[in-house]
């Protein structure tokens, strides 16, 4: 059922909710089917100066170590049948539901079998994980080392047996190179290993090597290439917006409280917090981390709400905590209890999937259209100007190198090789400027394309 609710609109172009972030993924891994696999150098289609404010005409993508869009490209060349779009997404659901499998163990070890199963539900069930779930980003393959490392790691804890902890350092290691928030995972591996302090340090120590080394690694190689490396500092805290009383409303009111819990599921979510146990605190632990995190990178939680997709497992976790306690319901009325749970756990889904249905619409078809015409009638190696307020899935429609944006005199923009202007906006200031000096060569209601090398004669 988790597979089958993630094939809705599954073959959705690249313009729905976050279309910018999945059509940037998507680049990485078309550049790697049309140019071969080459991990230390990602490339995608935006050569502009707009993510690094250096203008990088070989369009290198140095964010995460690029494994998800190797994947991904092997799926599109070896198999084919479905487009690059699909298989991204089906790639997507797998690691959400190998996510879903290690969320029934973690859950099963700490809170029982019934634990394990309402655990696995809610992370597949929640409406927002639904969307997130099937998404062309690399956040649900991070997601799932990170869950392998920590299962892999109270088998550890366990059995006393090194290999699981040499292995959950590798897969610990792999998720933050795939995305480095990854690393607030390690909070109840922390935990774990906290309260079981008697194994040598040598084999911690080594545990931290292995998780980092690679990391470091790879943050010293992309240094050499600060085009390709997008601005972060805003992340963290960019607007001073950190312990601000927006912050609190957007995070804990409008992100958690109701586009994930969907206002009802507070009260199982509540209930696993304050009904902690022993058997739960490790819960509490992976929520703590996942607490740290949001502070931490605080704008972008703010700004963008894909990035909660990782507190997903721990929120899951502790649903999973409170839904058993409301049904245990040793001090309650067992009746009223038990109703209660239906009804909140019911409400939750409804009033998420209302949440989260506009995710999935596309709301500008247009530069899908004026994409198709942009392949079809310009040179393969031509360079495109396709604004779309620095959006690169417009760009990514033409199926073109080139500019999301404007982000330079148009003149210096044709000195570093731009040949076409594309536009859905007629009556942008920019539009007019360019179709008094260049010939349109198509334009129809929707969009105009013009020749950047044909210019006008006065």
């Amino acid at each position: 059922m988790g597979f089958i609710v993630r094939l809705y609109k599954i073959n959705n172009p690249i313009a729905d909710w976050h279309s910018w972030r999945q059509a940037d993924t998507a680049s990485v891994t078309r550049t790697y089917v049309e140019k071969g696999i080459n991990l230390l150098y990602p490339r995608y289609h935006d050569i502009s100066s707009i993510q690094s404010r250096i203008f990088n005409p070989n369009g290198y993508r140095f964010v995460e170590f690029p494994v998800y869009n190797a994947v991904h490209a092997l799926l599109v060349t070896s198999f084919g049948y479905f487009s690059l779009e699909v298989w991204g997404r089906l790639l997507s659901i797998f690691c959400s539901l190998v996510s879903a499998v290690l969320l029934f163990f973690i859950g099963k070890r700490f809170m029982g079998r019934w634990g394990g199963v309402l655990s696995a539900f809610f992370f597949a069930f929640i409406p927002y994980n639904i969307y997130f779930g099937r998404v062309i980003l690399p956040e649900p393959m991070a997601t799932s080392f990170g869950l392998l490392a920590i299962w892999l790691f109270i088998k550890f804890f366990d059995s006393d047996k090194s290999v699981f902890l040499y292995s959950s350092a590798a897969s610990l290691s792999l998720a933050i190179l795939i995305k480095p928030f990854t690393l607030f995972y390690a909070a109840p591996i922390f935990y774990l290993a906290w309260i079981k302090p008697s194994k040598p340090k040598i084999l911690y120590l080594a545990f931290l090597s292995i998780v980092m080394v690679p990391f470091l690694a790879w943050r010293a190689w992309i240094g050499r290439y600060p085009e390709g490396i997008p601005l972060t500092a805003w992340a963290f805290n960019g607007d001073r917006i950190r312990f601000r009383p927006s912050f609190w409303r957007w995070i804990f009111g409008e992100r958690l409280g109701k586009l994930i819990l969907g206002v009802w599921g507070l009260i199982p979510f509540v209930f696993g917090i304050i009904k902690a146990r022993k058997e739960t605190y490790f819960n509490l632990s992976f929520l703590l981390g996942m607490f740290l995190y949001v502070l931490v990178f605080a704008t972008a939680n703010v700004k963008h709400d894909y990035y909660q997709t990782f507190i997903i497992p721990a929120v899951s976790l502790t649903l999973a905590a409170g839904s058993l306690e409301l049904w245990k319901a040793e001090r309650l009325n067992k009746f009223i209890s038990r109703g209660l749970l239906i009804f909140s756990v019911f409400l939750m889904l409804l009033t998420g999937a209302m949440e989260i249905k506009g995710n999935f619409v596309v709301n500008h078809p247009e530069i899908i259209e004026a994409g198709k015409a942009v392949d079809e009638i310009t040179p393969k190696d031509a360079l495109v100007v396709a604004p779309y307020n620095g959006d690169t899935a417009f760009l990514y429609q033409t199926k073109r190198w080139g500019w999301p944006a404007i982000d330079d005199s148009i003149d210096n923009i044709i000195v570093k090789g731009a040949d076409y202007y594309v536009t859905v906006d007629f009556a942008h200031p920019d539009t007019k400027m360019i179709t008094s000096r260049f010939k349109v060569i198509m334009k129809t209601e929707k969009f105009l394309i013009a020749d950047l090398h044909q210019e006008i004669k006065k």
